[in-house]
C-alpha cells in the first residue's frame, strides 16, 4: 500500500463510487458496448466501426453526455441520446442474465464495515436504474442506505452529487472511496477523506493524485480504520 495520510477517528459513513470500485464494469460492458454500436448502425445513426472498448472504460466516471462526446465525437446528438437509452437497456438485460461481477471481497468487506456501525452509500455519475440495479442484482443492495446517481438527480458534477447526499443525510464525517479523478475531486471539495482504488486497470496516469490513501485490493480499506 502507498504511504497515506492517517484518517482521524472512525468515519460516520463511507460513500462509494460504483464502476471500477465495487463492480468490475468490463465484465458487463464488453457485450453491452458491442450491442450498442451494432444497434446504432442498424438504425443508421452511426456508420463507423465500433470504437475500442478501452475508450469507453477509460471514460467511466464522467457524465454520460461527456462519455459519448469522447467515445464517438463524430456522433450526432440524436446518436448520443439513443446510445444512452441503449446502454441502459442492454446493461439491465445483461445484469438480469447474470453478467457482471463484483471485485473480490467487496460483499464481505461491506458487511464488515456495516458491522462496525459505518453507514454506507453509493454516489455514481451513471443512470439511476443501473446504479440501483447493480447492487440489488448482486445482493449487496440492502447494505446501502441510499444510492445517488447523476441520472436521478441531474447534477452537473460528482462534487454536487456528493454534497447533495451529505446534506440530505446530515453526514458530518465521511470517506469518499473511488477510482477516478472525479471521485477525488468530489471528496476533497466536500472536505472528505479520500480513498483511491487502484485495481480497476483502466485508469489514466495521475488519476488518483490527491487521494489520502490508495488501496490495491478492496479489503485493504479495513486496514485504514482506526
Amino acid at each position: 500500500m502507498n504511504k497515506f495520510t492517517q484518517p482521524h477517528g472512525m468515519p460516520e459513513a463511507m460513500i462509494f463510487d460504483l464502476d471500477g470500485t465495487l463492480f468490475q464494469t468490463e465484465t458487463l460492458l464488453e457485450t453491452v458496448h458491442r450491442r450498442v454500436f451494432e444497434t446504432l448502425r442498424e438504425e443508421d445513426l452511426y456508420a463507423l466501426p465500433t470504437p475500442p472498448i478501452d475508450t469507453l472504460l477509460g471514460s467511466l466516471g464522467m457524465l454520460l453526455s461527456d462519455i459519448w462526446k469522447r467515445v464517438m465525437p463524430e456522433g450526432t446528438p440524436e446518436a448520443h441520446e439513443r446510445a444512452n437509452a441503449l446502454l441502459l437497456q442492454y446493461e439491465m438485460e445483461e445484469l438480469a442474465a447474470g453478467c457482471g461481477i463484483l471485485y473480490p471481497d467487496v460483499a464481505e468487506t461491506l458487511r464488515e464495515l456495516r458491522g462496525r456501525g459505518i453507514r454506507l452509500f453509493i454516489a455514481s455519475n451513471g443512470l439511476e436504474d443501473y446504479v440501483k440495479g447493480v447492487p440489488a442484482g448482486r445482493e449487496i443492495g440492502d447494505l446501502f442506505e441510499a444510492s445517488y446517481s447523476a441520472g436521478e438527480y441531474e447534477t452537473a458534477s460528482k462534487v454536487d452529487l456528493v454534497r447533495l447526499l451529505l446534506d440530505r443525510f446530515g453526514l458530518t464525517s465521511a470517506w469518499m472511496v473511488g477510482d477516478r479523478s472525479s471521485d477525488v475531486e468530489a471528496g476533497k471539495r466536500n472536505g472528505l477523506y479520500v480513498v483511491g482504488c487502484d485495481y480497476a486497470g483502466f485508469r489514466r496516469e495521475g488519476e488518483l493524485d490527491g487521494s489520502d490513501a490508495v488501496i490495491r485490493d478492496f479489503k485493504e480499506i479495513l486496514q485504514l480504520l482506526p
